[in-house]
């Protein structure tokens, strides 16, 4: 990098238009060296054996040696005033121009077959752009075009081809001059260019001449009639903190002669990004002489990479967000529900719970289950549903746990703490809803006193069998937090010794593509099954049968958290102490 000029001095347009002119001071250096070396004439007067005369060249000759396809058309005046175009002849770019596009067509062969009606060759060119042309060009003697143009030439076999190109007339002495410039080249490169929003300049360093291409103005956001910027022009209209980087790309092409590139704002309003890339332009064997550049508007991709990112940034917080809300959900959840040891085995009952996560990871579901020992020597057995994922439903959940955990001492009827936890969760808000069985076990008579709170019926597992606990005749209550004041029913069942009730939640019959009575039947079709062979004994066996029945319910059918409490009546002990059974 050049110490001579200081990162801040980078930043100012005059420091470009500095390093350019340094720069022009070493080309005239150099051309002044090389006209001294070479000798050359210093007056620029032609010498004299130079001055003999022009070698004579044949205008056939001189047609042949253009660069682009060309026809000879000589013009036919009619009395009234029409125009008839005669073929005179065509060049040998034309000729090889033939050889690519129709090369079995004969007549493209022959470069002066005589006079020929135009027309009559190119019958499909009468109703193009080239009549026009050719018309406007003899009347105004001013060249045309370019045009589109478009014909068909028939060749022998039958074969039809298309000849489109851009196309120009000129008068030449009495004729007039038909040439083209194959497939629209100018026209594709301008919409290129238009298209990818990209164009190309070179700057000369020793006189500041500037080329520019098709469409720089636009892609600069400048207007049409406004001259191509020269390099000090560019940095001007660079963003300040962008334009050291620009001197430092100069830098490199200028005095260190490598391409380079940067990305450049510009301050216009609205402000635009653009792709500047740079190449050296050499004289032979001397420095640098002009810097030739394209230069690409890259403001939509940028933006778009900005917008993406944005999104990306935010999909990633939200993502930790949620994993931070299903941690604490989780935490929260295996501190409301934890595994229990089998207290209730002194009141008859073995116990077990199987807990299955949802499998799509929608977040930690509402699912709870409460089994325990009351002072009244009786069991509290419950199990419900909070709905709805994550922090929200954990909340609820733990909120209808702890409270059943503490109404439960009052020693009430199983539908007064129903009740009671409807109040509950309808004071917690108006989303705030849930299911539950809430059960109490007497074990005196071996009785199951429950309530339905919109929640899937128990199954109870007898001798082999499986079958579905009935509500009372009222049907089950509604579900919790749905309507203030709700009142619930009890339904009693007795149970005998090996008897297995297995309350769940709807995660575990739900599934997809199907009605929930044919998940219940499917339901005790498993537990049937399962049961055929016996239940093994003790409170592991319990939770084996339990895994048993949820892994061949769940499978690739599960779409929410799934909850099993198991309860088995075993021969109570001793005689429990209590009151009057309720």
């Amino acid at each position: 990098m050049d110490d001579t000029v200081s990162s801040r001095n980078r930043r100012e347009p005059h420091a470009v238009e500095e390093l350019i002119a340094e720069q022009r001071r070493r080309i005239r250096e150099y051309v002044a060296l090389r006209e001294r070396q070479t000798g050359g004439p210093e007056t620029g007067e032609v010498p004299e054996q130079a001055a003999t005369g022009v070698p004579p060249c044949e205008a056939k000759d001189l047609f042949d040696a253009m660069p682009v396809p060309g026809l000879l058309i000589e013009p036919v005046l009619a009395a009234d005033g029409t125009l008839d175009f005669l073929f005179a002849g065509q060049n040998a770019a034309c000729r090889r121009y033939a050889d690519v596009v129709a090369p079995a067509w004969e007549s493209w062969y022959q470069p002066w077959p005589g006079l020929v009606r135009l027309f009559d060759l190119f019958p499909s060119m009468e109703t193009s752009a080239v009549p026009r042309l050719l018309a406007d060009a003899y009347r105004t003697g001013r060249p045309q075009g370019p045009a589109s143009g478009e014909w068909f030439v028939h060749a022998p076999d039958g074969d039809v081809v298309r000849i489109s190109n851009e196309v120009r007339a000129a008068r030449c002495g009495g004729h007039l001059l038909l040439t083209w410039e194959r497939g629209h080249r100018a026209a594709l490169a301008r919409s290129a260019q238009r298209m990818a929003r990209a164009c190309w300049a070179k700057w000369n360093l020793s006189d500041s001449a500037v080329l520019g291409s098709y469409g720089l103005q636009q892609v600069l956001g400048l207007s049409s009639e406004a001259p191509v910027p020269g390099l000090p022009d560019l940095a001007a209209m660079t963003d300040p903190g962008d334009r050291g980087t620009l001197y430092e790309v100069l830098y490199d092409v200028i005095l260190r002669g490598r391409s380079a590139e940067c990305e450049l704002t510009l301050t216009r309003v609205p402000a635009r990004i653009v792709r500047f890339s740079a190449e050296p332009v050499r004289l032979q064997g001397g420095p640098v002489w002009g810097v030739r550049g394209v230069i690409m508007d890259i403001t939509r991709g940028r933006c778009s990479r900005d917008r993406a990112q944005h999104a990306e940034q935010e999909a990633h917080s939200a993502r930790k967000r949620a994993r931070g809300l299903a941690d604490v959900a989780v935490t929260l959840r295996e501190a409301v529900v934890p595994r229990f040891a089998n207290e209730l085995a002194p009141l008859g009952l073995e116990t077990a719970a199987v807990y299955c996560p949802d499998p799509d990871a929608a977040g930690v579901g509402g699912d709870w289950f409460k089994a325990r020992a009351l002072p009244s020597g009786r069991a509290l057995l419950a199990i419900g549903d909070a709905r709805g994922h994550g922090l929200e439903a954990v909340t609820l959940m733990a909120k209808l746990r702890y409270a059943l955990a503490g109404l439960a001492y009052t020693d009430e009827p199983v539908e007064k703490l129903t009740a009671w936890l409807n109040h509950v969760a309808c004071d917690d808000g108006r989303e705030s809803t849930a299911t539950a069985i809430v059960a109490r076990f007497h074990p005196a008579q071996s009785l199951l006193r429950w309530v339905c709170a919109g929640h899937p019926q128990p199954v109870l597992v007898r001798a082999g069998s499986a079958r579905l606990l009935q509500h009372p005749p009222s049907g089950p209550g509604l579900e919790l937090g749905v309507v203030p004041g709700e009142s619930y029913t009890a339904t009693e069942t007795t149970l005998a010794v090996g008897d297995v009730v297995l309350m769940y939640t709807d995660g575990l019959v739900e599934r997809r593509g199907s009605d929930l009575d044919t998940d219940t039947a499917l339901l005790l079709r498993v537990v049937e099954r399962l049961a055929r062979g016996g239940i093994a004994p003790g409170r592991d066996g319990l939770e084996r049968y339990g895994r048993a029945v949820a892994q061949d319910m769940a499978g690739a059918h599960q779409t929410d958290d799934a909850t099993l409490l198991l309860v088995r009546c075993m021969p109570v002990p001793t005689a429990p102490p209590g009151g009057p059974e309720r």
